[in-house]
């Protein structure tokens, strides 16, 4: 009937509008004679296929930035708590949660959108801002879940090599802007090399760049560095620039598995996303409860933080006993360059029990080890001094 609310503008309405809607120097300078800019990666599968393509148990599963040490407790007690109401749509779930977030961030409910994990937003980005064959624009090696998808649909891949330091080359990625770009896509910290940006010159980049074309700040990996909020782009969605954060429970938060993401950017951009997200039908209950008991669980957050970091330093002492660089990590995972093939030296971990990620760029084999529990660094020590 056309006087009749259908339930997708039911859910927009009401579901949002409910609830009152140091690293060493010696390093640094063993890794600076390369070229001047790093040279373009060959396409790696990714992490889903990874996983599916490894031997079904795994010693040590650090292949996919997952966080091993959560969800908090109370997430998983509200997880349990909400089962029994689980036959009911979970709306003003979704509405307290958003209004959370909001709450927290300083924005309005209206400048956040939530789905099943960042996938489903990230492709509505490339559904959206690469119609008619415009162009994104990404550094490379980056997170390509987003361009590849734009790829495959309608739109184009522009790929801008990372600086000598394996950060993304803002500048150069700046001059790449032309009338036919749609999008450029900043994923910082950076997935895999793990870097991050200048704040202060990222946000310069965000003010300029973001008047010719939408700029898209993923910030996955934001927790971990030490001040998120400073280090964040939301400061330039409120001064009412053109740009969207997103931003994932998945990685300091533990909920990879229990899939939640969100974007915040300006009113009319949320619209336009919407148009291609599930939103409210996508996430469970059960997720959204956890969420709501887990999200800023300060004590939590920072015993995970300190955990991944002792982990991670435990692998930097590994790599330096064994003679190997690596790249300063700004998240939960390593890059380091091979001494063999990246294939053989992947297959021989798996063998080992030892799922990581190997990489091809620069003109070099690379791995990417995702930070695990002490035992699962102890585990990957153990096979890496057989091969090493």
């Amino acid at each position: 009937m056309a006087n009749s609310i259908n339930r997708r503008n039911w859910i927009r309405s009401s579901a949002f509008i409910a609830g009152g809607l140091a690293f060493c120097s010696g390093t640094i300078s063993k890794l600076s004679a390369m070229p001047k800019r790093v040279l373009r990666s060959v396409r790696n599968i990714n992490d889903q296929e990874a996983v599916l393509n490894g031997p079904p148990e795994l010693k040590a599963r650090l292949l996919a930035n997952e966080n091993p040490f959560g969800p908090s407790a109370a997430a998983k007690k509200a997880i349990a708590e909400a089962i029994d109401k689980s036959y009911q749509y979970p709306f003003m779930l979704l509405s307290q949660l958003s209004g959370k977030i909001a709450a927290y961030e300083g924005v309005a409910q209206k400048n956040i959108l939530m789905d099943a994990g960042s996938t489903p937003l990230l492709l509505a980005a490339a559904l959206n801002y690469t119609k008619g064959g415009k162009n994104v624009i990404t550094g490379d090696p980056s997170y390509d879940d987003l361009p590849s998808r734009a790829e495959e649909l309608d739109g184009k891949w522009i790929k801008v090599p990372l600086t000598v330091d394996y950060k993304l080359d803002l500048d150069a990625m700046e001059a790449k802007v032309d009338a036919n770009t749609g999008l450029v896509y900043i994923c910082n910290p950076n997935n895999p090399t793990a870097t991050v940006v200048d704040t202060e010159k990222l946000k310069a980049f965000c003010e300029r760049v973001s008047k010719k074309a939408t700029v898209f700040v993923d910030e996955a990996y934001i927790d971990y560095l030490p001040d998120p909020q400073a280090a964040s782009m939301l400061s330039m969605i409120k001064a009412g620039h053109n740009v969207i954060v997103a931003r994932t429970f998945s990685k300091l938060y533990g909920f990879a598995g229990l899939r939640l993401g969100y974007i915040i950017s300006q009113p009319d951009t949320i619209k336009a996303f919407e148009k291609y997200t599930t939103q409210a039908w996508s996430i469970s209950a059960t997720t959204l409860s956890a969420a709501l008991a887990g999200y800023r669980e300060t004590d939590f957050l920072n015993d995970t933080l300190k955990k991944t970091n002792a982990s991670k330093e435990y692998l930097y002492s590994v790599l330096k006993k064994e003679g190997y660089d690596y790249i300063p990590s700004s998240a939960n995972f390593v890059m380091f360059p091979l001494k063999m093939d990246g294939k053989k030296f992947s297959a021989e971990m798996f063998k080992r029990g030892v799922g990581i990620r190997d990489w091809k760029f620069n003109g070099k084999d690379w791995c990417r080890v995702s930070i695990g529990r002490m035992d699962e660094m102890e585990t990957f020590a153990a096979a890496f001094k057989e091969l090493s």
